[in-house]
């Protein structure tokens, strides 16, 4: 199977990414931009331009643990920033899992107010065929593990402990609920929950926080169904159609549901980041490519009361009120199509809401809330890259709307494209990786959130960028990059408040996301559960 992100420097790219894209190549670059600093008291032009300087630390980045899942590494290691070291570090193939590809996180405020003293985090891992979509020369179904050895789609809770310095897995959420989810994890702004999802299932589970001996309830799961007005599958989201979205109920014994491993999947292996047009091309495999609406994240506004739920191939999302678990209406982040839907509540189907969209112009991905409150990003991507701002201030979300887009005249095409997000701890900046195809490397820009216009461009950070994650005295940012599992992987360090590059981390293993372990509940809309 290729590599969805496979793309030769050709005549052909040339044309496709143009002179700005390739710059992004790294050894590939001939191209020359204009180094720049900035400063935390004004705006800085769009012309500040550098390239990332593949040094080491320059600062100490002070004591933080950053967490960092190893995807095809199967497992998740801790570092401590104050020392560079490894402080600890999981392997599920030790607890008998045969597909564990480690995948996103988060982690829950520590109990003491210190988390080397220890701390829990979620860690969701995917399943099935996703081991093989990286184009790898692996035996692996040729040897029959996947049939006869696991499915993977597990929901690690792990505890680290500070006493014995050793990490343990404390429960399979998965086994305890039934619920088996592969994507994005993100906690409850007042953690006291979490919310996972998978968009090769359609579904986002929302379940309690556990601790200690305790096992995971499931508070609400939903699932969304696509059913397209058009007739192929090349046109099957572009000329609308209807979500079904459905409240799920335990089918099996002690009221547990019946999705485990790769049951319920749509397709047989994710939408890899920027490969949502591969869906209806018809290169993705599975039982229901049609029926797909990629629901694979559910992230939290920090009022601690409405969540979204995120569908990348209908262009947006359900907003959800977690007081009633009742969805609100959908919000669509498409440039010059209606931003905010109303749901229809079946009625003779309590546990049923449809909405019905004329058209979806593009795909969505990452999206966040500001920590502050008022706004949120949400991605365009492929057909239109930009990323839509909606006003979230009005206590209705049937009253939320779209303000403005960033916007960047290198982002034409299908790459490059904004990816995920996060927002310094003052607020007043957005951080977005911006990704190539590979070899080429990815960026980073810099958004003023008052002027939602770009301030800053790092070029080159790394191959395939995903995360990033804020130290919580607001000094620094981290950015991992993964290499599409096989290249280059590490982390890059700049500062919050001036914008200077601090350097670079080894991060080994192939890396996907990143999340540095808050201390209070408060510091969890800076970590995990307002972005992804």
């Amino acid at each position: 199977m290729n590599d969805p992100f496979s793309a030769k420097l050709s005549r052909r790219n040339l044309f496709r990414f143009g002179a700005a894209g390739l710059a992004g190549a790294g050894a590939f670059s001939a191209f020359h931009y204009v180094r720049g600093r900035t400063s935390a008291s004004a705006p800085m032009a769009a012309s500040g331009v550098e390239d990332a300087r593949f040094e080491g630390l320059r600062e100490q980045l002070g004591r933080y643990i950053l967490l960092t899942p190893q995807k095809l590494g199967g497992g998740t290691h801790a570092v401590d920033l104050a020392t560079q070291k490894t402080l600890a570090w999981i392997s599920y193939w030790n607890y008998g899992d045969s597909c564990p590809i480690s995948h996103h996180l988060a982690a829950f405020p520590a109990d003491s107010g210190d988390p080397y003293k220890g701390f829990e985090f979620v860690n969701t891992t995917q399943g099935g065929d996703n081991v093989l979509m990286y184009g790898l020369r692996t035996r692996i179904r040729e040897n029959g593990m996947l049939g006869q050895a696991g499915q993977g789609n597990h929901i690690y809770r792990v505890g680290y402990d500070g006493k014995t310095g050793q990490m343990e897995l404390l429960e399979d959420i998965a086994e305890t609920t039934g619920i088996g989810l592969g994507v994005h994890t993100v906690p409850f702004p007042d953690g006291t929950g979490i919310a996972c999802g998978d968009g090769q299932k359609d579904i986002v589970a929302f379940f309690s926080r556990a601790r200690g001996e305790e096992k995971t309830k499931v508070l609400n799961a939903f699932r969304a169904d696509w059913q397209p007005k058009a007739d192929d599958l090349g046109s099957t989201w572009m000329k609308g159609g209807r979500i079904v979205l459905t409240r799920l109920s335990p089918s099996l014994d002690l009221g547990r549901y019946d999705l485990q491993g790769t049951t319920g999947n749509k397709i047989n292996f994710e939408m890899a980041p920027m490969a949502e047009l591969r869906v209806e091309r018809g290169q993705i495999p599975g039982n229901d490519p049609r029926g797909l609406t990629g629901l694979d994240f559910c992230l939290h506004d920090p009022g601690h009361r409405f969540s979204l739920m995120g569908l990348r191939m209908c262009g947006g999302g359900f907003i959800i009120d977690r007081k009633n678990w009742e969805p609100v209406c959908f919000i669509q982040a498409n440039e010059g199509l209606q931003d905010n839907f109303p749901l229809k509540k079946i009625s003779n189907s309590p546990d049923t809401w449809v909405v019905d969209l004329p058209s979806v112009g593009n795909p969505i991905h990452e999206s966040g809330f500001h920590p502050n409150g008022g706004f949120l990003c949400m991605m365009n991507n492929l057909r239109a890259n930009n990323v839509a701002v909606f006003d979230t201030s009005d206590p209705d979300p049937r009253k939320w709307k779209r303000v403005t887009f960033v916007k960047d005249p290198e982002w034409q095409g299908e790459f490059p494209s904004p990816f995920h997000l996060n927002y310094s701890i003052d607020g007043t900046k957005c951080f977005f990786t911006v990704l190539r195809p590979k070899p080429m490397r990815s960026d980073v820009v810099v958004v003023d959130t008052r002027s939602w216009k770009i301030i800053k461009k790092f070029r080159n950070i790394g191959v395939d960028a995903q995360t990033t994650c804020t130290t919580y005295d607001g000094k620094y940012a981290i950015v991992i990059f993964s290499g599409f599992q096989r290249m280059e992987s590490g982390a890059f360090v700049f500062r919050q408040d001036t914008l200077e590059q601090v350097g670079y981390m080894p991060n080994f293993g192939g890396h996907h996301d990143c999340v540095i372990v808050p201390s209070t509940v408060e510091q969890l809309k800076y970590s995990r559960s307002c972005t992804v």
